[in-house]
């Protein structure tokens, strides 16, 4: 059996639960002991020697043994995965069986993050979730992971936001050689050998449960490395200065003492990102930089109050003309529009939450004459409530930059531009119909005037009298 049917046989809901191997020991029956029987499990069954044929059973051996871990995990078996680690940490099955273990988790793990990428996710979003599901820990030996996998990669084939991401990190291949990777990380994490093996199978039942994403960036090696930074630069400097002002407000909006001088600060960076955004639509629409695809980045949103958290993202979108979709179990949302947009929206959000979290910790305890209110409650409500208030201020601050810019290129094209005085209509006969409150969403049938003027005044159907008596017109059915 290939490779690949192994590894897709991982997904059956319910494997076999027995499994037979044979080497040069007598058959040994698999079946998921409890703690007392571990103790009689026999202790060494690897092979002694290191001759070709031993080490391709000690491969198969570990390879079963892998394979039976991540079936455990999916049924929740942890008595299983813990007898499968104790046997693959096993010392003295002979001088080749640790590398074996060794090759073989290694070699599980890269084929799991290169799945994990065909899945759709990238370097920071797996990382997160292997964190999320087992803890920091894991999150390091996921890191150390996608470090192995990018080496098979040249750097200029690999996407500038995977490059990045990996940089933010950490992903580097501190341990130089992969023989002997498991031991060095042992040691530094100050594990025993059972512990480490289990934490690895972990990491590996992690990456191979992940759920389908949208890929939202080139995969590593199908990259043309400067495309996206070619794209984005052509014509950017004005909009790198609003970007680089933008920044600057936020950080001061940061640390303000005051919520109104927070709200301002941030009010004048919304315009300022506004205001690129305009000029990188004129420049588009001249031909002078390409606006690119609308495209999709996912941002984080943690608990606790990942609701409220949301909600605001969702806002703040809005208000840069982008869309968001929340994915909730796995605490990501998933931001659609214009690279410039997208900026915007990352760079305002992440801003946002830092004051929000500022400003509930500065309105502290709440209490009510019904007594004290829950703090869970009444910071998700806060929250809520602050989303609502500064995306008003927000949208407020982008319509004025809106005709603020209007108003500069009015300026600019027409210097001396004058404003003529209002001249009254010199005749009523098109001026009664469309000024009449009963003429408002009424289609404009032919003769409709006439029944109108004389549904209105019979005896004096010639005459038009403005004001009061314009209320008590009466819409008369067209005769058959």
């Amino acid at each position: 059996m290939g490779k690949p049917n192994r590894l897709g046989r991982h997904a059956k809901p319910r494997q076999r639960r027995r499994v037979l191997w044979r080497g040069l020991d007598p058959v040994v029956t698999f079946d998921p002991p409890g703690p007392a029987a571990r103790t009689q499990a026999p202790r060494d069954t690897g092979p002694q020697a290191d001759d070709p044929g031993d080490a391709a059973q000690s491969a198969a051996r570990a390879e079963q043994l892998v394979s039976d871990a991540l079936q455990a995990q999916v049924d929740g078996q942890h008595e299983a995965l813990a007898w499968c680690a104790a046997q693959l940490a096993e010392r003295s099955g002979g001088r080749g069986w640790p590398r074996a273990v060794e090759r073989e988790l290694l070699t599980s793990l890269q084929r799991a993050v290169t799945a994990g990428w065909r899945q759709g996710w990238q370097p920071a979003e797996v990382v997160r979730e292997i964190g999320r599901q087992f803890g920091a820990r894991h999150a390091r030996m996921a890191t150390d992971a996608a470090a192995m996998e990018m080496r098979s990669y040249a750097r200029t084939a690999v996407d500038e936001r995977w490059q990045a991401q990996l940089a933010a990190l950490g992903a580097t291949a501190w341990w130089g050689q992969d023989d002997g990777y498991l031991e060095r990380w042992r040691k530094r994490e100050q594990l025993d050998g059972e512990a480490a093996v289990t934490c690895a199978l972990e990491a590996l039942y992690g990456f191979s449960a992940l759920p389908r994403l949208d890929r939202l960036c080139p995969l590593p090696g199908t990259a043309l490395r400067g495309a996206l930074t070619a794209g984005r630069a052509a014509g950017r400097p004005a909009g790198q200065r609003w970007s680089d002002r933008a920044r600057a407000l936020l950080a001061q909006a940061e640390s303000a003492e005051a919520p109104e001088e927070a709200e301002a600060l941030t009010a004048r960076a919304q315009g300022l990102l506004a205001r690129q955004a305009m000029d990188d639509a004129l420049l588009a629409a001249a031909g002078t930089a390409p606006a690119g695809p609308a495209s999709g980045r996912r941002l984080f949103v943690d608990s606790p109050y990942e609701a409220a958290k949301a909600d605001l993202l969702s806002m703040v979108a809005t208000v840069n003309h982008c869309r968001t979709v929340w994915h909730k179990s796995l605490g990501l949302s998933t931001v659609l529009g214009f690279p410039g947009d997208l900026d915007a929206v990352e760079l305002l959000f992440g801003s946002l939450l830092v004051q929000a979290g500022a400003a509930m910790g500065r309105a502290g305890p709440h209490r009510d004459d019904a007594g004290p209110v829950g703090t869970r409650s009444f910071r998700q409500s806060f929250l809520a409530s602050y989303a609502r208030r500064i995306s008003e201020r927000l949208a407020e601050a982008a319509r004025a930059a809106q005709r603020q810019a209007v108003d500069e290129a009015t300026a600019r094209m027409f210097p001396d531009l004058a404003r003529p005085d209002p001249v009254p209509p010199s005749g009523r006969e098109g001026w009664l119909p469309i000024r009449t409150p009963a003429y408002v969403g009424l289609p404009r049938h032919a003769g409709l005037t006439r029944r109108l003027r004389s549904a209105a005044h019979p005896a004096q159907a010639g005459r038009h009298r403005p004001g009061p008596a314009l209320a008590r017109v009466v819409i008369v059915s067209r005769p058959a």
